[in-house]
């Protein structure tokens, strides 16, 4: 633990240190909900609470796609040498998918925080969409951590990169999109438990995955 504990404290001054990146981020959340904004501008009525969670979602998978696809394709050639002699690969793996999860949970919030200042709020039961952005996160963070890992082995990472992780991003799409919907309808809670539980299956199921190929895959 204590291991895991230092490389997410480098992670974090890794990232003071490039401001650029923070800030483009920043910039790029900031930018597309404008823009979402003033498309929408002068025709109010079209903001259905359909469309507001279609540019919610997609948003948020960019930013975290963005914020996430570095994490081993942007590191210098030989730094993860220098890490396996100092950590284990499952300690190296954990650190990255804590750090990204942090990083990517708070973009989510401050981009439904610009979302209701700009696109106002339909969002009725506000703890289960809370929880959903969480499980979001997780599994964001989780599953683009593994693929970045596996795609920085390759030639064309970038590439491969976007194509291992369409499988992976649309299956928690389509669950993350139904349970907005039913917290935009103030439906009970406990209508969306089954969906929030397949949402945490898929966590555990990449979590898991990770532990046990992320080793071999490193050391090669």
């Amino acid at each position: 633990m204590k291991a895991i504990g230092q490389l997410i404290l480098k992670e974090f001054k890794l990232e003071l240190r490039r401001k650029a990146v923070v800030s483009g981020l920043a910039l790029y959340l900031f930018s597309t909900v404008f823009i979402s904004y003033l498309a929408f501008a002068l025709r109010q009525n079209l903001i259905t609470p359909l469309v507001w969670s279609a540019l919610f979602w997609i948003t948020i998978l960019f930013t975290a796609i963005n914020t996430i696809a570095k994490s081993f394709i942007g590191e210098k050639r030989g730094l993860d040498i220098y890490f396996y002699s100092i950590a284990s690969p499952v300690e190296v793996l954990l650190s990255k998918i804590i750090y990204n999860f942090l990083l990517c949970l708070l973009l989510s919030l401050t981009g439904y925080l610009l979302f209701v200042l700009f696109l106002n709020d339909p969002i009725q039961d506000k703890l289960t969409f809370v929880v959903t952005l969480i499980l979001a996160s997780g599994g964001f963070a989780s599953s683009l951590t593994l693929l970045s890992g596996i795609a920085s082995k390759a030639s064309n990472s970038n590439i491969l990169m976007a194509v291992l992780s369409f499988p992976v991003i649309i299956s928690i799409l389509l669950i993350v999109i139904r349970i907005t919907k039913n917290c935009m309808d103030g439906l009970d809670p406990s209508v969306s438990y089954d969906k929030l539980l397949s949402l945490l299956a898929i966590n555990a199921l990449v979590a898991a995955v990770s532990y046990l190929l992320f080793p071999f895959t490193w050391k090669s």
